[in-house]
């Protein structure tokens, strides 16, 4: 069999790899900003800078509900496995940033909810993300900025 040389640029010039990429990158300046953030208790924020908090306990501040959220719900608006999301409960819950409560209207369901310090956190994340967002219009310039975000508002729609 001859060996030919295959062109497989394609597989790290894509869509979707461009996306994963801006998302990871994303993500991880929204972290170094909480890291930064002197209004994030410092443990919370020495766990960031150590890079002990990652992507997905972002999807846990991104889709916990201020008001709470069963468990399946959160797993599946995060895109994760129900037992995947209980750890990173587990462990959301040990560093003191979420509780689980009774859940009023099913005495066998729990609600996860955020703690203060949990509200902290997500305040400060709704600030990280609202600089890296500047940040990325700046790069970018305005106008293919907004381009990007209705055409990917459109696309997940």
């Amino acid at each position: 069999m001859q060996t030919s040389t295959v062109n497989d640029d394609w597989r790290q010039a894509h869509l979707g790899f461009w996306l994963g990429q801006a998302s990871q990158r994303f993500d991880a300046r929204v972290l170094s900003l909480m890291a930064r953030d002197v209004e994030v208790p410092l443990a919370l924020s020495n766990l960031a800078a150590r890079g002990h908090l990652g992507a997905s306990h972002v999807h846990l501040t991104r889709h916990l509900a201020v008001h709470g959220s069963r468990l399946t719900d959160l797993a599946r608006r995060a895109s994760m496995s129900k037992q995947s999301m209980g750890k990173l409960v587990d462990q959301c819950e040990a560093w003191g940033l979420v509780r689980r409560r009774p859940e009023p209207s099913d005495a066998r369901a729990r609600r996860i909810v955020f703690t203060p310090v949990g509200l902290a956190w997500l305040q400060a994340f709704r600030r990280a993300v609202t600089q890296t967002q500047a940040e990325f219009r700046a790069a970018v310039g305005v106008e293919v900025a907004a381009v990007i975000e209705l055409g990917l508002e459109a696309y997940v729609a």
